[in-house]
């Protein structure tokens, strides 16, 4: 059922745009987050995240506990992430002082587990009673799960079992617990079933993989779970309420999972849990489960997803709402999200090869996961809304989460490794293999040596040029994605101007190499049109060039809010900026004087002017001002 894997990110050895991002985040990044965990970095929100490690192991020990816990109830999970991303990017650039740090900090994890395998500074440090008594909000499982892949990619970097022998044990903890013994419940927050999977994979290890099944086939089939939960305890983390109207939608646990029609709340759990849930589908050839995956991804897609790739539109509960509601101005669209997307995504690319799922997973990246990183990696944007008005945007109470420039960190600090992680282990969506094909999903400069003979060298500084070159080794099949957005594209081999296989959005080629196969995409900047289903959006358009979602800003055009582009009008590639090292686009517009009444009878005089648009993963990086995605 498996049409083809993920590369392991070792056989990728990245150039160009992705290996610049690369680099930035093992340069930049990665110690910069480390400080931060170790509340190190000046002038940000403390984090403490190692510290409470550090206690967990006292208490363990029956020493002092120094100065407690601190921090979010899900802490633990802000170092598993670093952890990640700093293993990934061992892969990538081997560097002896990184791996000696993750060693360190590796042991105080190893320190604060306790002898029965269970692992959790909050409960450790705070309310060890407490253990498994609140899986509504506490977020036990969904540490568990970040810990788990945290573990499974420092294996997979260095070869070594501390962490990943550390999380077997811990498994076969929550094992025992609602498995060998039968106690109820399902995570509140999903995130342990698609590390499950990895772990599986890794290891090999059934009680992985009974253990993700147990926790997907009773998800939704007893509603009164957490109710009953809530009755038998005191105390609440979040002071949430497991009777409030569309609770169980929010934590996906309304109905089995293989009755699901639509995406339905928190967003990040929401991809988290779809994402476990076709790889398990995938792994034990379960169609049914896997066209409940089907029908979510169609709704997210085709129903609920911004035209960059975010997804959440509401700041209440950083939720899925109704189909088509997408508002610019109060979006959520959570970067995390996003890169739970692209996880979605790669599992739905491994069921079937379509062009479908790869486009996404490209919009995503190249718009709102990068939008989450300042281009100089110090900074991080929670929230990427689609419309910016300093002065209303993070000061009206309607528009506070919409912030205008990017925080150094967060006390709720989900988004900055996550976003470092996916670019550290971005091989590991690009491409891909079975056992005689290779499989290029995304243009990624640099060198890949797949495992089944094949290898190639990628020449491109996609996606500001639509120019790729593969130089290809070995005997076998080649899949190249086409985008759909590229509507007239040429394709050569060793010179020659073919018309090659297409199937689901792949052209297949047959290689026996050393062979050159070239692309030209469609480099032509377009107008993009929103569906009239979308309020507020009637009578606006957007710019695209290649992957790469356009907006104005104020530091370009004055008031944004006074443009109107001219659809009749051919948008150009205007110059590279050096300053955000992207192309700058140009459009024909006009702009409205503005009246010096709130309201008046007088139509505004327009005058013809030329608009500027950056794209929009840069926006917010020359100081605050005004920004838009969608024009008039």
């Amino acid at each position: 059922m498996r049409k083809q894997h993920q590369i392991s990110e070792k056989a990728y050895q990245a150039s160009g745009f992705i290996g610049k991002y690369q680099d930035l985040v093992a340069d930049v990044v990665i110690p910069w987050q480390e400080k931060i965990l170790w509340d190190e970095a000046p002038d940000t929100e403390k984090s403490h995240a190692i510290a409470n490690y550090i206690n967990a192991g006292k208490v363990l020990r029956g020493e002092d506990a120094g100065d407690g816990f601190y921090g979010m109830v899900f802490q633990d999970s802000d170092v598993a992430k670093w952890i990640e991303a700093a293993s990934f990017s061992l892969m990538n650039k081997y560097d002896p002082e990184l791996d000696k740090e993750l060693e360190k900090v590796i042991g105080y994890i190893s320190a604060a587990q306790d002898k029965d395998g269970y692992l959790n500074t909050y409960f450790t440090i705070k309310d060890k009673d407490k253990r498994w008594t609140n899986l509504h909000e506490a977020h036990e499982l969904y540490v568990a799960g970040h810990l788990i892949e945290a573990a499974c990619a420092n294996y997979e970097a260095t070869g070594k079992r501390v962490l990943l022998d550390c999380m077997i044990r811990n498994m076969e903890h929550i094992y025992d617990h609602f498995i060998t013994n039968g106690n109820p419940g399902v995570s509140g927050h999903p995130e342990i079933e698609l590390a499950l999977m990895k772990l599986y994979k890794i290891t090999g290890n059934q009680h992985a993989l009974e253990l993700c099944s147990h926790f997907l086939n009773v998800r939704g089939t007893d509603t009164e779970y957490f109710i009953r939960e809530a009755d038998n305890r005191d105390w609440s983390v979040w002071g949430s309420n497991p009777r409030d109207e569309g609770d169980l939608e929010y934590r996906q646990a309304d109905k089995p999972l293989r009755q699901l029609e639509k995406a339905t709340g928190h967003a990040v759990r929401a991809v988290y849990l779809y994402s476990g849930m076709a790889d398990y589908a995938i792994e034990t050839e379960d169609e049914e489960l896997m066209s409940s995956c089907k029908r979510l991804w169609n709704n997210i897609t085709q129903c609920k997803m911004y035209v960059t790739g975010g997804i959440g539109s509401t700041v209440l509960g950083e939720a899925f709402t109704v189909d088509y509601d997408l508002p610019s101005d109060t979006a959520y669209a959570e970067t995390c999200a996003s890169v739970g997307l692209m996880f979605f995504a790669s599992r739905m690319l491994e069921y079937d090869v379509s062009g479908e799922y790869a486009d996404v997973m490209e919009r995503a990246f190249y718009n709102t996961v990068l939008a989450g990183m300042a281009l100089d990696g110090k900074t991080f944007f929670y929230v990427n809304p689609l419309e910016v008005d300093p002065g209303i945007s993070g000061k009206a109470p309607t528009h506070k989460h919409d912030l205008p420039v990017r925080p150094k960190w967060y006390q709720c600090a989900c988004c900055p490794p996550n976003v470092a992680r996916l670019i550290e282990s971005f091989g590991k969506y690009a491409y891909g293999e079975n056992e005689d094909t290779a499989f290029c999903h995304m243009f990624a400069a640099g060198k890949v040596t797949f495992g089944n003979g094949l290898s190639l060298e990628c020449e491109t500084d996609y996606p500001h040029d639509m120019h790729i070159a593969y130089s290809v080794t070995g005997t076998g099949k080649i899949a190249i994605r086409i985008p759909s957005w590229s509507r007239n594209t040429e394709v050569a081999v060793d010179g020659k101007i073919i018309t090659p296989e297409m199937i689901k959005g792949y052209m297949y080629l047959n290689v026996n190499g050393p062979v050159r196969i070239e692309l030209h995409l469609d480099d032509a900047p377009a107008f993009i049109y929103p569906s009239s289903r979308i309020p507020k959006l009637s009578g606006m358009t957007a710019l695209r060039r290649g992957p790469l979602v356009y907006c104005f800003e104020g530091v370009d055009n004055g008031s944004v809010k006074a443009l109107r582009i001219d659809r009749d009008s051919s948008p150009e590639v205007a110059s590279f900026s050096e300053e955000l090292q992207a192309n700058v686009l140009k459009v024909k517009a006009l702009r409205e004087e503005d009246s010096a009444e709130l309201y008046s009878e007088v139509p505004p005089a327009a005058a013809p002017c030329e608009a500027t648009a950056v794209p929009y993963y840069t926006w917010g990086n020359r100081g605050e001002t005004e920004m838009r995605v969608w024009m008039q």
